[in-house]
């Protein structure tokens, strides 16, 4: 790869939506590019329709673990390698497939991972923010929100 140039064009995206990632093997990952020339990568994390081609509700726990993993992953590379994270939200899974995850439902999640990523982590006092943005009485993690 480093002979061909290719690592001079573009910048690798490495895609996880997994509550619980490999940080090692996503580490190490990163390495594996770098020797291979290419100086930033991208992570691609899901705040929703990853979890199910049929899924209407956001399990926001799943997509919150999966962003702490993310932290995790970026805390463990070196400091100039990431250029930035995508929080993907799935609408389908393939164009013959129905819609899963309306973002509306989704809202709520793609509040608390971009609050994770802003703050570098989750909290009691991240979660009353979210709530407080949100106009919301109870934000719900673990389970569905009603």
């Amino acid at each position: 790869l480093s002979e061909s140039g290719v690592p001079q064009l573009v910048q690798p995206m490495i895609w996880d939506y997994a509550a619980d990632l490999d940080v090692e093997g996503k580490v190490h990952l990163v390495e594996k590019y770098r020797r291979c020339g290419f100086s930033k990568v991208w992570f691609a994390s899901a705040f929703k329709g990853a979890t199910g081609v049929n899924q209407s509700l956001t399990l926001i726990g799943h997509h919150l673990k999966n962003h702490l993993q993310w932290l995790k992953v970026a805390n463990s590379s070196p400091p100039d390698v990431l250029e930035g994270i995508a929080l993907t939200g799935w609408q389908r899974y393939d164009h013959f497939s129905v819609l899963c995850e309306l973002l509306p439902v989704a809202i709520p999640s793609l509040a608390v991972c971009l609050q994770v990523l802003e703050n570098g982590g989750y909290s009691e006092k991240i979660k009353e923010n979210v709530e407080k943005l949100l106009g919301m009485s109870n934000l719900e993690t673990e389970t569905f929100m009603r």
